[in-house]
């Protein structure tokens, strides 16, 4: 029998989007220790390391699909002594979820989040985030950069020209075409590596958060993503800000993303862990 009261979570995991490595989460990382939790934000495989040296030579990265990722982070919080709070940015968000319908998780937290197998909804400001990749079959054996110019009508459009830079030259790497093509047919394909069960009642609780001004995976898209979890008995929610980007994790105000974020996910997680 046991004893005690159960307490939250006290590690968070995080997940960062195609076009990243864990850098982007830097601010989240410090704000988040600072609060006293044990914070992991590690890259997807091969993209640790010197940003400069993964410009140069991507090699290394051109293979990587959904699932070898997802299993990247599948591994990481298997390790852990007790379950995580697990946030994802972007594709980050669909790993997120395809974790949590693994069964893995104290609570999750999409943002800004890649659609999964089942979500229809395709925006044209979507597909123009994603022409660079897409446009181009033999992409999905290549990791594919952007341009400034690129990069600030998918992540920086409600940034000024200097700021858009500022963050291009920072943070942004090439990406694995690959992850971007399985996510684009997973729809026609019953095996997608994005494919979840909607319905599955014992998911840890699940908020989605879209930005109203998000060119690369718009509000409309976390918006059906959350009417399809609704369907549920499991804990959802949805939440759009409406005057943010896809660069929501650090555009200016991301303080405020990332309060509800962790609040949310806190008040919500399944209470695993006996004291």
């Amino acid at each position: 029998m046991e004893t005690g009261t159960r307490r939250s979570p006290n590690t968070i995991v995080l997940i960062h989007g195609l076009w990243m490595t864990a850098l982007s989460w830097e601010h989240w990382v410090n704000r988040y220790t600072q609060a006293g939790y044990r914070v992991i934000a590690r890259s997807w495989p091969g993209m640790d390391g010197d940003i400069e040296a993964l410009r140069a030579d991507p090699s290394a990265i051109e293979h990587l699909g959904i699932e070898e990722i997802v299993d990247h982070y599948d591994a990481i919080v298997r390790e852990l002594d007790e379950p995580p709070i697990i946030m994802g940015h972007s594709f980050g968000g669909a790993f997120t979820e395809i974790l949590l319908d693994r069964g893995l998780g104290a609570a999750g937290v999409a943002i800004d989040a890649a659609a999964v197998r089942g979500i229809f909804t395709l925006p044209l400001s979507e597909l123009r985030s994603g022409f660079p990749v897409l446009k181009d079959p033999r992409n999905i054996h290549r990791a594919v950069a952007l341009t400034a110019d690129e990069f600030r009508y998918a992540f920086g459009n409600t940034l000024t020209e200097d700021e858009s830079r500022a963050a291009f030259e920072r943070y942004a790497v090439p990406g694995p075409g690959r992850v971007l093509f399985q996510g684009a047919l997973a729809n026609f394909n019953p095996h997608a590596p994005s494919r979840i069960d909607f319905e599955k009642a014992d998911r840890a609780p699940l908020p989605r958060i879209a930005g109203g001004k998000d060119h690369t995976v718009p509000a409309a898209v976390d918006k059906s993503a959350a009417d399809h979890y609704a369907k549920a008995p499991a804990v959802t929610e949805y939440r759009e800000f409406p005057d943010r980007s896809h660069w929501t994790i650090a555009e200016p105000g991301w303080e405020e993303v990332a309060d509800f974020a962790l609040g949310w996910a806190v008040a919500n997680a399944r209470q695993a862990v006996p004291v």
